[in-house]
């Protein structure tokens, strides 16, 4: 068990390690008077992670507690509260080191060792069959051990990083690693809306199990970004221009659908990369609900909708609470275009799902220090 005193007290003299610093600039704390309190909880638990962790050493040979601070950062990149960052640095201590429950409990409050908790008992769920693997019943499985989302919300941050670092494993557990998340883990992350997610994890088990595919696949796009980004700007350009008329604040840019979903469609349709219309799609991202349907008005009257492939899915939500207007529209050169229209807080729900509902304040007070 780490010493309760850390090696030294940066917090009191300024000098934090950069991996830490790299970590706690990430974190998203919307009240400034409660930043140095933050910085402080964390970096308790980053040097007692640290601490736990040491001499430990992952399958590349790096040492393992970088895989806790990826996961923490991850966990920062969906703007999750202290608390739950706090659990991604601490959540392999119990499972991995000496340290016990109890040790967490007096050092972080109740919080935190809940969170660590959870992540270790659904670390022992075992699957028996491939009924257990599906969603529903997994979903079932984790509320019963986990009793808080943000544990599973942690064990997503645990998973998108060992499979982002899996090629250091051995094939065959490599293989049982990405067939598990494949069945697991991106059906679960897509009926809790994590789409942001759900497409990541997607990639990874794609490059995983069909690297060769992956390969080629990724070569030709990034072989046609310039042509891609050029395409961009003819749609974007003049749309920008009058929605900048209508005083209409907007984000528009361009993006690649999944490696994952544009190899589907080449197999379902058993066409080329190039001979694959969809594999682009433009997103419009604005201020108030109403700015969605002047923007959409705008774009039919610069494009000609595919009628048959509008959907409004503000007028009526999905079941996982996403909310967005789609439209496909005849592009430049006769291309057919998909198209994207929310708001900042559907993207945020669109793209995390139940963390997007996990913000700073709505967690209360402070973890014990």
């Amino acid at each position: 068990m780490p010493s309760p005193l850390s090696r030294f007290i940066p917090h009191l003299v300024g000098e934090f390690p950069k991996q830490f610093m790299d970590l706690f600039e990430r974190v998203n704390i919307p009240d400034e008077n409660e930043k140095e309190e933050i910085k402080r909880l964390l970096w308790e638990a980053y040097d007692f992670g640290l601490n736990s962790h040491e001499g430990q050493k992952r399958k590349s040979g790096e040492p393992y507690f970088n895989h806790c601070v990826e996961t923490a950062k991850l966990l920062a990149s969906w703007k999750m509260d202290h608390s739950t960052i706090m659990g991604g640095l601490l959540h392999d201590s119990v499972e991995d080191t000496g340290v016990n429950l109890a040790d967490i409990r007096e050092r972080f409050g109740e919080d935190v060792t809940n969170l660590v908790d959870g992540v270790t008992k659904l670390g022992g769920i075992k699957f028996t069959s491939r009924e257990e693997k599906q969603a529903g019943n997994f979903m079932k499985m984790l509320l019963s051990v986990a009793k808080d989302l943000r544990v599973i919300i942690i064990k997503f941050a645990d998973r998108i990083h060992n499979m982002q670092t899996i090629e250091h494993l051995p094939r065959i557990k490599q293989h049982r690693i990405a067939v598990e998340t494949r069945d697991v883990y991106v059906p679960l992350a897509h009926r809790l809306g994590m789409a942001s997610v759900k497409f990541l994890l997607e990639d990874l088990v794609f490059k995983t199990l069909k690297p060769k595919e992956y390969k080629s696949l990724e070569s030709k796009i990034k072989s046609s970004r310039k042509e891609r980004e050029k395409y961009i700007k003819e749609v974007s350009n003049p749309l920008q221009r009058e929605l900048n008329k209508l005083g209409i604040d907007a984000i528009i840019y361009g993006r690649v659908k999944s490696y994952s979903s544009i190899y589907g469609k080449m197999v379902a349709r058993d066409k080329s990369f190039d001979e694959i219309y969809d594999h682009l799609a433009i997103r419009i991202i604005v201020e108030k609900v109403d700015d969605c349907y002047l923007a959409l008005g705008i774009m039919h009257n610069q494009f000609t909708p595919v009628q048959e492939r509008f959907k409004d899915f503000i007028a009526s939500p999905k079941s996982n609470a996403y909310q967005s207007i789609h439209t496909t529209v005849i592009g430049p050169k006769g291309k057919m275009l998909e198209i994207q229209i929310r708001t900042q807080e559907m993207e945020e729900t669109a793209e995390i799902g139940i963390a997007a509902h996990w913000r700073y304040k709505e967690k209360g007070t402070l973890s014990k220090g």
